[in-house]
């Protein structure tokens, strides 16, 4: 390529050169940008239509019965029209006066079902995570038979809570096996704090073995080497269990805790067959909603439903807010990508490295 002399002697560059050279390669990265966008759109596309059918299901199963709900809690029961004295054909509006009504009324039965179910579900939880683990650490060790011991562990978590209910009623009888085996005549299905052990005995027979099921699932992905290199550290099994097994298995203990708190806010069946309705004891707020709902009462009922959602969405929403990171496993994470050196200060907290 050849410059160009002007008149005054001064060589100039053909105008095809260096700039177009250089739209050249200013052109390149915008054409790959587009084809970037276009490629993220259509993923975005693809992933709409994906989705699609699961938030309709959410949407019809979730979200209209919730707002229907919603709108019922704002209506009272058809009853007398003080206007003209005949009942009513049609639900009266009367705004938030169920919820005031529900929330007004101190000591009522709605505080008593509140606590009984944040007692029932600190309880029971409690002894399931405990007896979960336990289950969990028996059904990963490696004996003759193991395979029975796990259907027989989990046997009670397959069986439905209406028969559980009714086989621990015949089991708490005046005259069943409970009294037989403690040598004493108790009304286990009666009013009384011996009603809420039968439904905490009762509850945690049947899902302390899911806990122990999803803690199992955790086990086994912990590799063999990390216990060897506890031991070789010199530490024991209850060291090794506290500061090697319980951090790396928690993300698998606190959605197992997460699930079982937000199954233990909604308990009915199990209270409902083993003692019975409206008994103070042990009555909860689904079974409070079901029989407003039963005495044609839908507006309260509702409002019931309601506050018992708002509950359990605070209580999830708590929860993953306190413990997210744990939840998808970060801790885990970390604690794996320690290496021995970590692993040796878990362990030995109190002992100084010696380095060369």
């Amino acid at each position: 390529m050849s410059d160009t002399r002007t008149p005054t002697g001064t060589a100039t560059r053909p105008p095809g050169g260096s700039t177009g050279r250089r739209a050249g390669r200013t052109t390149a990265p915008a054409v790959r940008r587009a084809g970037a966008d276009r490629a993220t759109a259509g993923s975005g596309r693809m992933a709409a239509i994906l989705v699609s059918p699961t938030l309709l299901v959410l949407t019809v199963v979730v979200l209209y019965p919730t707002i229907m709900a919603l709108t019922e809690s704002l209506y009272g029961p058809k009853g007398l029209d003080p206007s003209t004295g005949f009942i009513r054909s049609t639900e009266p509006f009367v705004g938030l006066e169920n919820y005031a009504d529900i929330l007004g009324e101190a000591g009522g039965r709605f505080w008593n079902a509140f606590w009984n179910t944040t007692f029932f579900t600190v309880v029971t939880v409690a002894l399931e995570t405990v007896i979960g683990v336990g289950m969990a650490l028996i059904m990963h060790k490696a004996f003759r038979g193991r395979a029975v011991v796990r259907a027989a562990i989990l046997i009670p978590w397959a069986v439905p809570t209406a028969i559980s209910g009714l086989l621990w009623r015949w089991i708490f009888n005046s005259n069943g096996i409970a009294n037989g085996l403690l040598g004493h005549q108790i009304l286990w299905t009666t009013e009384g704090f011996q009603a809420k052990v039968a439904v905490i005995v009762a509850e945690v027979w049947k899902t302390a073995p899911f806990v122990g099921l999803l803690v199992l699932a955790g086990l086994q992905v912990i590799g063999k080497e990390v216990y060897e290199a506890a031991r070789l550290d010199g530490a024991g099994p209850q060291r090794q269990f506290w500061h090697v097994t319980l951090p790396l298995v928690k993300p698998a203990l606190l959605v197992a805790i997460l699930f079982r708190c937000m199954d233990a806010l909604r308990m009915f069946d199990l209270p409902y067959i083993l003692v019975g309705a409206q008994k103070h004891s042990v009555e909860t707020l689904s079974m409070l909603a079901q029989n407003e709902a039963s005495n044609v009462r839908f507006g309260p009922a509702s409002a019931y439903a309601v506050l018992l959602f708002l509950y359990v969405f605070l209580v999830a929403l708590a929860f993953v807010r306190l413990l997210g990171t744990d939840l998808v496993g970060a801790g885990g994470s970390r604690d794996r990508r320690r290496g021995r050196g970590g692993l040796r200060r878990a362990l030995f907290p109190g002992r100084r490295e010696v380095t060369a």
